[in-house]
């Protein structure tokens, strides 16, 4: 018992001399300071900004001035979560980024609706009385360390005869007392005590307050909600389906441009060395012996060889190219639709009624599964006519429609071509909706977003 009192003991004795402690004052210093900076700006611009919008004539500065607060805001957040981690090795990871869409009542819109800086404003109004007690802790360990010094000082500076000397104050912070006066080298040793007393309570609660000042860190400037990690997620998504469309253009673009320009070439060459070796055979083959006749035969019948592949590979290029990124899309999803028509084997009719152009990823994706949905239908449906409309039902939402007069009967749930149609509208949170009973006729729903 007595050796865990010991133990006990000298761990809180031991407190202000650790590194840990040293790291905690300099965080209550920072941290207070920033805090206090940060509450007096939040409140002069959050008030300002709501004052001066009440009236009429002062709603757009007052506006721009709440948005200045919500923007500056998050800058303080960032602040405040950089110096914890630098001073306290605290990591707490940052909220979704802003994002500020396009227009100017669209920024606004979506400043004005940004939680995360709306919480970081809580948190710079909650952060005064944290300031307060980081500022009194720093306070209390220099007032501490001085009073430690008084018997030193005593020694150094008020150790000599003759003279009647004022005696010395040792200001000790509340609630530990007041001033003690110190009127001779034995008098110094209760002011160092209280001195002693002030920087072990000043240890302690630089941990307590930083504490929780890390867990309002954590709740108020962190990516704290739910609906927050999965709006970020949605946003990255995004991102990829669009890289990987730009990146799936620029492998067509540079297959149309490399790969197919060579092998055109190619088979352009071989196509002229088969014509020279023809009008050379047709010179020479009076001088010429039955084994060079046989020699250019072999030749000739390797470069015919050889140009077949090339025109076959250049061939299957194209295919690829035009199986990762239309070019036909490029003139936009009614263009790209109408040529797709064209080439049905099944008669197909297109109308289209496209106000804003989607995004390019959800046109190839548009774009393919209209191609898939003729495929299924010159295959199984035996249909007369294929019908293919395309339009804008409401706003942000792309609808595509094709229909047929076959004989129905298609099911998504049987691992047809519909189920990967279903993925694939499903990666942007599109919906796919399938009509097709039996005997016809059959109409197939995609719904597609204008943006990812």
């Amino acid at each position: 018992m007595g050796a865990a009192i010991r133990r006990v003991a000298g761990t809180i004795v031991r407190a202000p001399l650790t590194g840990r402690n040293r790291r905690e004052l300099m965080y209550c210093g920072f941290g207070g300071v920033a805090g206090l900076a940060g509450f007096w700006i939040t409140v002069v611009l959050l008030l300002s900004g709501l004052t001066i919008s009440v009236s009429v004539i002062g709603t757009v500065f007052g506006l721009v001035l709440i948005t200045m607060t919500l923007r500056v805001s998050r800058r303080l957040g960032s602040l405040h979560r950089r110096l914890l981690k630098r001073m306290l090795g605290r990591q707490v990871e940052a909220p979704p980024p802003f994002q500020p869409g396009t227009g100017i009542l669209n920024r606004v819109d979506r400043r004005l609706r940004d939680r995360p800086a709306w919480r970081a404003v809580w948190y710079a109004l909650i952060k005064l009385p944290v300031s307060a007690v980081q500022l009194y802790t720093v306070m209390l360990t220099a007032f501490g360390l001085a009073d430690l010094a008084y018997p030193a000082i005593w020694l150094l500076f008020r150790n000599h005869h003759g003279g009647t000397l004022s005696p010395l104050v040792a200001v000790v912070p509340v609630p530990f007392g007041g001033n003690i006066r110190v009127g001779s080298w034995l008098g110094a040793f209760p002011a160092a005590l209280a001195g002693a007393a002030c920087v072990v309570a000043a240890a302690w609660l630089a941990r307590g307050i930083n504490a929780a000042d890390g867990r309002l860190v954590r709740g108020l400037l962190g990516p704290s909600s739910m609906a927050e990690r999965v709006s970020e997620l949605e946003r990255t998504r995004a991102l990829a389906v669009d890289d990987s469309a730009a990146a799936l253009r620029r492998v067509e673009r540079d297959l149309h441009d490399g790969a197919q320009m060579r092998l055109a070439a190619l088979a352009m060459n071989l196509g002229m060395a088969r014509e020279k070796l023809g009008d050379d055979d047709q010179a020479g083959d009076r001088a010429s012996d039955n084994r060079a006749s046989d020699n250019r035969a072999t030749v000739r019948e390797l470069i015919d060889a050889a140009q077949r592949n090339a025109v076959d590979a250049l061939a299957d290029l194209r295919d690829l190219a035009r199986g990762i990124h239309p070019p036909v899309l490029d003139n936009g999803l009614a263009s790209a639709l109408i040529t797709l028509a064209a080439s049905s084997a099944i008669p197909a009719t297109v109308s289209a009624d496209i106000g804003i152009r989607p995004a390019p990823a959800i046109e190839s994706i548009a774009y393919f599964c209209a191609a898939e949905l003729i495929a299924n239908a010159t295959k199984h449906s035996y249909a007369n006519q294929i019908k293919i409309n395309i339009h804008t039902e409401r706003a942000g939402v792309l609808v595509l429609e094709v229909s047929d007069d076959g004989i129905g009967g298609a099911d998504a749930g049987r691992g047809s071509g519909l189920s990967g149609l279903a993925q694939r509208v499903s990666t942007v949170d599109g919906r796919i909706n399938v009509s097709s009973p039996a005997g016809g006729p059959t109409m197939v729903t995609v719904e597609l977003p204008l943006r990812a």
